[in-house]
């Protein structure tokens, strides 16, 4: 970086950490577990991936339609820190109060960085547990409950440093904003985006190439047991992926820099159409390996310069009604991928063609991210 990290961006970097533990159990641990449980009821390998999209798919629905009001209501006097427990729709917009506009890229991939490494040191803990539990007399129910136990402890005391320093520096300080009812306002922030072609255009194409991100998170393990993979194998190569996430992440912030971040934008998008076109055709161990490397070089980038992006191009003392709407988009997206996976997957009998399909959302996003791009260069 040009400098040191300061005090406040290291307590807000440890935030990613706290919750990238909780990312890895849930995308990891749970749906191989999902899927021996699904394997003793007589689940079939087609059904199981459907019902574990279907199920994803409703909890994120739930996070989408909270997150706006959520976002908005932290906008009003200085509210976030007291919403902070409601997680990364507050966290993410707090971005602008922690660092300045330049060290944004930095900042915003550091976050990743040490949040793919960090969430290691649980997830090692948990995955010997659950790899292990019989051979030191736990059932896997039993090994599940601890881990989870575990990832608990971990949120719990990470995120500790940023709630006890944070000050909120952008919020609405007018008293007739103030007092506007919530739903007024978000209205209010919808028309804002609609008449900023910069920013709806990047949330469109946020909304299509982010699906095909979180979706790969979310079901990647859940796609290759179905496929009858090695679950040691899969876990192990999910790892490499925090690893080589790391310095990966650390090195788009710090190219971002020299280069546009728009153009760092564009080529994350491009390598994850030609990931999923390579998840197309999975077929063995050894590559869902390479898939788990390829993915690890490109989705902290892809995710921190997408947050930092959005962070720039909006209005600061709104930013937490603005990334409800970010996460919206996000979460909104994952949605439409685990579903089309679930249908997909059930109506052909094929799992790979379900994660063929997110080609497209990637193609699509490429298209709108470079016009908004574009938008962003005339203002």
């Amino acid at each position: 970086m040009k400098q040191s990290l300061t005090s406040l961006e290291k307590k807000w970097i440890l935030y990613d950490v706290a919750n990238s533990a909780f990312t890895m159990m849930v995308s990891t641990i749970i749906p191989i577990y999902f899927h021996a449980l699904g394997d003793a009821a007589g689940v079939s390998p087609t059904d199981y991936l459907a019902y574990w999209g279907y199920a994803l798919s409703i909890a994120t629905l739930l996070t989408a339609i909270l997150g706006p009001l959520i976002g908005a209501a932290g906008d009003r006097g200085r509210r976030k820190k007291m919403y902070f427990a409601l997680s990364l729709v507050i966290y993410d917009s707090t971005l602008a109060d922690v660092t300045t506009d330049e060290r944004m890229d930095d900042v915003s991939s550091a976050g990743y960085a040490f949040g793919y490494i960090g969430s290691c040191i649980p997830f090692i803990a948990c995955l010997v547990l659950v790899l292990m539990s019989g051979k030191i007399g736990l059932s896997p129910m039993n090994a599940m409950s601890i881990s989870l136990f575990i990832t608990a402890v971990w949120w719990l005391l990470v995120s500790a440093p940023i709630l006890k320093v944070y000050e909120q520096k952008n919020y609405l300080q007018d008293e007739k904003e103030q007092s506007v009812n919530i739903g007024s306002q978000l209205l209010r922030s919808l028309k804002g985006i609609a008449g900023d072609k910069k920013v709806w255009t990047f949330l469109l194409a946020f909304f299509f190439y982010i699906d095909g991100v979180y979706t790969i998170i979310d079901m990647s393990t859940a796609y290759g047991s179905s496929l009858g993979l090695d679950s040691s194998a899969m876990l192990l190569a999910l790892l490499v992926t925090q690893f080589v996430a790391f310095p990966s992440a650390l090195l788009i912030g710090r190219l971002s820099r020299r280069y546009k971040s728009s153009t760092l934008i564009t080529i994350c998008i491009s390598a994850y159409f030609c990931i999923a076109v390579f998840a197309f055709f999975l077929a063995h161990t050894w590559q869902f390996w390479v898939l788990a490397v390829f993915v690890g070089m490109f989705q902290g980038g892809i995710q921190a310069l997408s947050r930092s992006y959005f962070a720039r191009i909006t209005p600061p003392e709104r930013s937490g009604e603005y990334f409800g709407f970010f996460d919206i988009c996000g979460k909104g997206a994952s949605i439409i991928g685990t579903t089309m996976m679930g249908i997909v997957t059930q109506a052909t009998g094929r799992q790979n063609f379900g994660v063929g399909g997110l080609a497209l959302f990637f193609l699509i996003g490429l298209v709108l991210f470079r016009i908004s791009a574009k938008e962003a260069g005339k203002s």
